[in-house]
């Protein structure tokens, strides 16, 4: 009897699965990819998030996968809070006008500066 019942709770769970994951998006990344990152109240010690903060961030590579559910990015200096976000918190980064975008580091453009 045991037996017939772990099996039916089984067999439910996998009915709830397949039912949520038919709203479920996959969304993978490589690294290098620029991505948009959405930034959470939780992310932040408490009072240091206002409500006029920004609320994305990006774009900005990824540096790192985790997995499939887990990456890691490059973050400004001025950002106090962890690089590795969940997949839901990630969005990928489309141009307006559709043309390439070349991220480049700060101290590139500071010594580019320095020759003109």
């Amino acid at each position: 009897m045991l037996a017939d019942v772990r099996q039916q709770i089984v067999n439910a769970n996998l009915r709830y699965k397949e039912a949520a994951d038919l709203h479920r998006r996959e969304k993978l990344f490589q690294v290098g990819d620029l991505v948009m990152v959405r930034l959470r109240r939780e992310r932040f010690p408490p009072g240091t998030f206002s409500k006029l903060s920004r609320r994305k961030l990006g774009p900005v590579p990824i540096t790192a996968k985790i997995n499939d559910n887990a990456y890691s990015v490059e973050l400004p200096a001025d950002c106090h809070t962890t690089s590795t976000f969940n997949v839901s918190d990630i969005s990928p980064y489309i141009p307006a006008d559709g043309a390439l975008i070349a991220i480049s580091s700060s101290e590139s453009s500071s010594s580019e500066a320095g020759e003109d």
